[in-house]
């Protein structure tokens, strides 16, 4: 089998996670898997259905905690598919689903397309970032896309419209439901002025850099903002900035961060983040919304 998925990229055995995500925590995979195309990506899907492997989809791993153990399975990056096109006269642009969401959103710019600059600062690829409906500044990725490419549960590939995808905030149909692979996604953007969006860009990442824990490593928002208010606020209304389990700890900068500080072990984020949810859900009575997504949790 190993041999076989050698012809359609690269697989390693027993890999490290850590580096794979950006809380920099979890155990290995039994194998890792890198198709060197979308053809490939198909050819590598049928070995494992014929041989009962398990897989899931990473991105940059910038939404998630994995397990500390080993996956049982197969993990499949798609950092390989990361082709980016823009058309300026047609004011659009498309990118496949390995493409860095950061990347996009500058090859946009550099184009005097205007429409993501809220997005220069999610450290996530477009396919994850379409998956959860990343998005900043009142604005998400998915208002912006035009049609995703995706293949299906047969290994169809298929094009589903803007109007056929159901998102909402911080998630997706493709979240929800796991039927599809996200594989690349077209955009509709603006006329815009290149100077303008680079004023843009760098007052959002003025903004990052004073209100988020950067230095450390994290997964972003741990908590949905509830319709009204905002899970930082109730967080800190608890007292929880700087609470901290093993190498985990609710940062001191903004509490709906929860950061890597002393080489956390995935059960150290797991048990944090719950122990966060649930002493809010007791002390305000409100149900928070966890973002992020456990990876192989019983």
């Amino acid at each position: 089998m190993i041999n076989k998925i050698k012809e359609y990229g690269n697989i390693e055995e027993h890999a490290p996670l850590k580096n794979l995500n950006t809380y920099h925590i979890g155990g290995t995979t039994k194998y890792l898997i890198s198709p060197n195309s979308i053809n490939d990506l198909i050819q590598i899907l049928k070995i494992l259905k014929e041989n009962n492997i398990k897989y899931f989809i990473l991105g940059n791993g910038s939404n998630i905690i994995l397990n500390d153990r080993e996956f049982d399975g197969a993990i499949i990056r798609l950092n390989k598919l990361n082709g980016i096109e823009i058309h300026p006269s047609l004011h659009m642009a498309y990118a496949e689903a390995g493409a860095m969401l950061p990347k996009l959103v500058q090859e946009a710019v550099n184009n005097s397309l205007m429409g993501l600059e809220f997005a220069s600062g999610i450290p996530g690829t477009v396919g994850g970032s379409i998956y959860g409906n990343a998005g900043a500044y009142n604005s998400c990725i998915l208002d912006y896309v035009t049609s995703v490419t995706v293949l299906d549960e047969d290994l169809n590939v298929k094009v589903i419209e803007h109007e056929q995808i159901n998102y909402s905030y911080r998630t997706s149909m493709f979240k929800e439901e796991k039927k599809y692979i996200i594989l690349a996604a077209k955009f509709y953007l603006k006329e815009g002025d290149k100077e303008n969006s680079l004023n843009i860009i760098e007052d959002r990442r003025q903004r990052r850099v004073a209100s988020q824990p950067l230095e450390y490593p994290s997964a972003g928002s741990v908590f949905r903002n509830p319709e009204g208010d905002f899970a930082g606020r109730l967080i800190e209304s608890c007292n929880l900035k700087g609470y901290r389990i093993g190498g985990a700890e609710v940062s001191e900068k903004h509490a709906n961060f929860i950061v890597n500080i002393d080489n956390a072990t995935s059960k150290d984020v797991y048990e944090l983040i719950n122990y966060v949810h649930d002493t809010v859900l007791e002390k305000t009575n409100v149900d928070l919304h966890i973002e992020q997504e456990f990876i192989d949790w019983e």
